[in-house]
């Protein structure tokens, strides 16, 4: 670890309420790039203030608790620790504890979230807590509940079927644009809903599609063009590449 970034570390750990620091992120799977940031979960527990982490000096943003819009990604930082680009992630305890019990009996809700095309589970809690490397404090690392792999597939792929059928009205205007989002809306779904059912955890979209295999709807939009028989062969050739990965209903 870059020596700020253990400096910086030492000093979150030290603040009210932080119970634990974690390693998120490419850093913590291995998969960074000499430029990649550093990604810290700052877990905390009951009363804590940002303001403390504001006070250290470090240049950047510090967001207010919720300042992300609120659920489970309840705001955050971006700090420049001696010119090293450091990104934290406040997590409440108790939230996860929620998502522990959640996923345990096979409940799931989905959030919106900024640069989430297909919104985020609350879960996702869960899966960054099954990647990180603790640096400070004790975490729990879960195991993907068989009640949560049970449940999430439906809730995803019914989600994608509704996207993928109303797409289908944006194409038959010639709407392109909204059109040909609601399909990679509708095939982000299903990724999700692919990824659950196999018991595997997914932390961003980044490699969503290659990892449940959809890549190929690069190469279906691509062909899209805002005429309506054109847009409805793009809906049908999507629902042709997702279809196979929706449980039956």
């Amino acid at each position: 670890m870059d020596e700020p970034v253990a400096r910086l570390v030492s000093q979150l750990a030290d603040l009210p309420g932080v119970r634990a620091i974690a390693l998120g992120g490419s850093r913590a799977t291995g998969d960074e790039r000499p430029d990649s940031d550093w990604d810290l979960g700052v877990y905390y527990r009951g009363a804590f203030d940002p303001a403390g982490v504001r006070a250290l000096g470090h240049p950047g943003e510090v967001s207010e608790l919720g300042g992300w819009g609120g659920g489970v990604f309840n705001g955050g930082a971006w700090l420049r620790v001696d010119d090293v680009p450091v990104d934290l992630h406040w997590r409440d305890l108790d939230a996860v504890d929620r998502e522990l019990a959640d996923a345990e009996a096979g409940r799931m809700h989905i959030e919106p979230l900024a640069f989430h095309l297909a919104g985020i589970p609350g879960y996702l809690l869960l899966a960054e807590l099954a990647i990180a490397r603790v640096l400070t404090g004790e975490l729990p690392r879960p195991a993907f509940a068989p009640a949560l792999r049970r449940a999430a597939p439906a809730v995803w792929s019914g989600n994608a079927r509704m996207h993928a059928a109303y797409a289908r009205s944006h194409a038959a205007a010639g709407r392109l644009a909204q059109c040909v989002a609601t399909l990679t809306v509708a095939t982000l779904q299903t990724a999700h809903a692919a990824l659950a059912s196999r018991g595997e955890w997914v932390t961003n979209e980044k490699r969503l599609l290659d990892r449940a295999g959809l890549r190929a709807l690069d190469a279906i939009v691509a062909d899209a063009r805002p005429d309506p028989d054109a847009l409805l062969s793009v809906c049908s050739r999507v629902e042709a590449l997702c279809s196979p990965l929706w449980p039956a209903s």
